[in-house]
């Protein structure tokens, strides 16, 4: 029905997204590792529809997986009410289908019949033109997410590993059970064998006679090769991925995945160009494996779609992903946290959001993974890791333990936000005589990291009054670069306006063009590793790494150029901003000094 999608967002942010947007044929991803906040969010809404809420308590088999099943049909029946109230509404102005119809795209073969019925003077034919309309509509798709690298074992009471119990696998076994239909699961972070492994356990994904699926895998991929590799990786295994979901490595909320240069411009052109190529090799092997198994082989390849986020902010950068790099979705994430009928988001954190600014925006080290995270500053969870750090006493007391991966002093893995773990790390680095500033350095990349589980969850229980862990309210948020640009609380159908141009949210606001916003955070990045390794005198044993890079980013600059020649990008502020990227680049070459030696691989 759309052409964009809402992406997940932190934990609770997109939680009950679906709830709210898909009866309006919006599609939006939630994130389904974190079960306790699955647990308070059923508890939340069983009563709201007048249903008996029965806790499901951790003491019980699978509890996990059997929180999520229940959750994710608690939102489709939901969601299914929702739609029959909606088509039974009169087409009057202000209700809510109207609404559905008037936020569809224009290029919408429903919108257009829409507007004949709305146009139509005939008392016979606009009732016929109803009745059609209220026929063809669709909901959006509930999709789930799970972040790959959150996939921590379990154990049993005897400190057994349990056997297919890992966070992920259980989580991915909780959809399974789910009893959606028409939707997608979006595997992000990377390639886990294990979590992929599971899906061979689970015919839910088989393709019927039609070759239509039920249930959809979604890969959230880097770059070609990414998708190739992983995509390779399960067709062997006869599972189909239905959709490449294309992320910036930089510009995106969140965590950050860079990459050694490759920008977003050339990464969709690749996808682009070689996209038959990548499905033929995919349905080889595809069939290869079903014929292997005994099912069913297909004459013609199932559809695989191509979709893409990261820093969307304007129609034009909208219509350019879909019209000149043929994309079938587009994820705006960012923008819809002002958007309260669309994410839930509690009002102080919501205040923050609108007033951002560049100054407040990190792309910090706090996220116990290890990985680049964007951060924005004020936060009560900020505030609560400094004051426990003024007392004394650092770390989280980590109730929820997914990021426990861990094991420099236990046996089994715990998480380095944690008081237990920063305890031990701090007291090693006293015994270890370090000069005053290389220990300041190694503390405070102890001290900087933060508890997400319970950061990133507990704005749902600010939200509807509920208490997600007691004497533990502080939130953090994690937008993307993109929330500088945006600075209101708006509607739903505004926003939906916004995308498609019928409106104009950014009007008298200086932006970059997406893509010279991402370059620029690459040069930001690419700097920074600069002056890290040149302090540490490690600039010419990482000299291949720095060519790669430096030879990437020139080569994408080439690329935009190209574009603005053939009149792709029109913006008059897009050259002179890619002209001045390129000086930086070449300034940065020149100061640094360690990109002589060979050319840049292709």
């Amino acid at each position: 029905m759309h052409t964009f999608h809402i992406p997940v967002m932190g934990l609770a942010y997109t939680i009950d997204s679906p709830v709210k947007v898909a009866r309006f044929g919006i599609t939006s991803v939630l994130s389904i590792i974190e079960d306790r906040l699955i647990e308070m969010m059923r508890s939340h809404y069983y009563p709201s529809i007048g249903e008996v809420y029965e806790p499901i308590s951790i003491k019980e088999p699978d509890y996990r997986a059997r929180r999520i099943t229940d959750y994710l049909n608690l939102m489709n029946r939901i969601v299914k009410e929702q739609m029959l109230q909606l088509k039974g509404m009169a087409f009057e102005a202000g209700s809510d289908i109207v609404k559905y119809f008037e936020m569809l795209p224009e290029s919408s073969r429903l919108k257009q019949l829409y507007l004949q019925m709305v146009n139509t003077e005939c008392v016979a034919e606009k009732a016929r033109l109803e009745s059609l309309l209220r026929a063809q509509m669709q909901p959006g798709s509930i999709e789930v997410n799970i972040m790959t690298k959150t996939d921590r074992n379990n154990y049993d009471h005897d400190g057994r590993i349990i056997e297919d119990g890992s966070d992920a696998v259980a989580a991915l076994r909780g959809y399974v059970n789910s009893d959606l239909s028409n939707s997608s699961i979006v595997f992000s972070a990377g390639m886990n064998p294990r979590l992929y492994n599971y899906l061979e356990k689970c015919p839910q994904f088989n393709a019927d006679e039609d070759g239509n699926f039920r249930k959809k895998i979604t890969v959230k991929v880097s770059d070609f090769r990414s998708a190739l590799i992983q995509g390779k990786y399960l067709a062997k295994k006869g599972i189909w991925v239905s959709e490449f979901r294309i992320e910036s490595g930089l510009n995106c909320g969140g965590h950050a995945f860079p990459s050694e240069g490759y920008l977003m411009g050339p990464i969709l052109d690749e996808f682009k160009a070689r996209k038959i190529e990548l499905v033929n090799a995919l349905f080889e092997l595809y069939n290869q494996a079903l014929k292997s198994k005994g099912l069913r082989i297909f004459k013609y390849p199932p559809k695989l779609a191509i979709s893409a986020q990261g820093g969307i902010g304007t129609a034009a950068e909208d219509a350019l992903l879909h019209n000149y790099y043929n994309l079938d979705s587009t994820g705006w994430g960012t923008p819809f946290l002002l958007v309260p009928e669309a994410t839930t988001v509690d009002a102080a954190t919501l205040q923050q959001l609108c007033k951002a600014e560049q100054k407040d925006l990190e792309l910090s080290r706090h996220s116990p993974m290890g990985v680049r995270f964007y951060y924005l500053k004020g936060s009560t969870g900020q505030e609560e890791r400094l004051q426990r750090i003024r007392e004394g006493k650092p770390g989280s007391p980590c109730t929820e333990k997914h990021l426990s991966f861990n094991t420099e002093f236990t046996e089994q893995p715990i998480c380095t936000a944690s008081r237990q773990y920063q305890k031990m790390k701090i007291a090693q680095l006293q015994t270890l005589a370090l000069p005053e500033h290389d220990y300041q350095d190694q503390l405070q990349q102890v001290l900087d990291k933060e508890c997400l589980c319970v950061g990133l969850s507990n704005a749902a229980a600010i939200k509807y009054n509920r208490v997600f862990l007691k004497k533990l309210p502080a939130v953090n948020i994690c937008p993307g670069p993109n929330i500088i640009h945006f600075n209101r609380e708006v509607s739903l159908q505004t926003m939906t306006d916004h995308i498609y141009g019928r409106t104009n949210l950014l009007e008298g606001r200086e932006r970059p063009h997406m893509f010279l916003t991402e370059l620029g955070l690459y040069l930001d990045y690419l700097e920074e590793q600069l002056v890290e390794d040149k302090k540490a005198d490690q600039l010419m044993q990482k000299k291949k790494y720095y060519n790669g890079f430096f030879g990437q980013l020139a080569d994408g600059i080439a690329y935009y150029r190209g574009l603005s020649a053939a009149a792709v990008i029109t913006e008059k502020s897009f050259l002179p901003g890619l002209n001045a990227a390129e000086i930086r680049l070449n300034e940065m070459k020149e100061g640094y000094d360690i990109c002589s030696v060979m050319p840049a691989e292709k």
